[in-house]
């Protein structure tokens, strides 16, 4: 147990001497991996963010039942409460407004105040407002719920402004694609710089390989120093990525905030929980050591 502890001990500190040794090829290597791990965190930092707010935005959306004109006065009660019995679990709320009422709350406003003076009856139907329950296919739910109130007697017009739902749905679903994709993206560009680094390492160190090769090491010897390479390597990057986004996130959030006090409400552009970037760290330290290690693999072949 004792090798192997110093054996790893020799594995990290060759590594770092080697890191040390080019310090202008490291640090820019450091830099297009942070730089391209920065974009996926911010990309992700946006979507975290914009979520819970797309949430709250959408939490009470409603859909109005109109009633056709010659409907009995009681039609609307009776159909509100079998919405009310048939579909408790999709809607929080259901209210019931009446002809008059509508008549008055248009009378109240001057623009239509003598307009309605000439008309000799009331042309306006009995309506029916439900509030639907907050959840997942938002929009979906509410267009198969208008399409079953359509078909029930007395109903005239179902009334549903689910387009923006589908819209604000359809654009956080294009952004977790994106954002997949950029990961994917990155991944790829930190595979391959870390295996060109490896590679580089690997044949500058050709004879001293050959010669540890000569004395008896074996082959986990002589590619450890490498896997440290790549996994330190990716480690470094990953914390300076994130120091770059969070220092990145300062001016938006300032720019953010000023525009949100225009509209009476705040938000701010946050990283991911702690856990979620930790384990982030660890997933990119570990693409690293692979990397280095099937680039080491077709390296040493001498």
């Amino acid at each position: 147990m004792k090798s192997l502890l110093r054996q790893h001990r020799y594995a990290i500190t060759v590594t770092l001497r080697r890191l040390l040794a080019q310090p202008i090829s490291s640090l820019t290597n450091l830099l297009v991996i942070a730089l391209a791990l920065a974009l996926p965190l911010l990309g992700a930092s946006f979507l975290i963010s914009i979520e819970p707010v797309a949430k709250q935005v959408s939490v009470t959306p409603e859909l109005t039942v109109f009633l056709k004109t010659d409907a009995a006065p009681t039609a609307a009660e009776q159909l509100a409460r079998r919405i009310r019995d048939e579909h408790a679990e999709q809607i929080v709320k259901v209210r019931v407004i009446s002809k008059q009422r509508a008549l008055e709350d248009l009378r109240a406003n001057p623009a239509w105040e003598q307009a309605l003076k000439v008309l000799p009856v009331n042309p306006l139907p009995d309506a029916i407002v439900v509030e639907l329950a907050p959840g997942d296919d938002l929009a979906k739910r509410a267009d198969q719920l208008a399409n079953v109130l359509r078909k029930w007697q007395g109903v005239d017009i179902v009334q549903l402004d689910s387009a923006w739902v589908q819209r604000l749905e359809a654009l956080l679903r294009f952004g977790r694609i994106g954002l997949l994709l950029l990961a994917l993206s990155v991944m790829l560009v930190v595979l391959a710089t870390v295996f060109n680094t490896v590679r580089m390492q690997a044949l500058s160190q050709r004879e001293e390989i050959g010669v540890a090769r000569l004395v008896g090491a074996t082959e986990s010897f002589v590619r450890r120093p490498f896997l440290y390479l790549g996994a330190l390597t990716c480690s470094l990057a990953a914390l300076i990525s994130l120091g770059i986004a969070r220092l990145t996130l300062a001016p938006l959030n300032d720019a953010l905030a000023s525009l949100a006090r225009t509209y009476d409400a705040e938000f701010a552009l946050t990283l991911p929980a702690p856990l979620v970037l930790t384990a982030c760290v660890l997933i990119v330290a570990a693409l690293g050591a692979l990397s280095a290690r099937w680039s080491v693999q077709r390296n040493t072949r001498f």
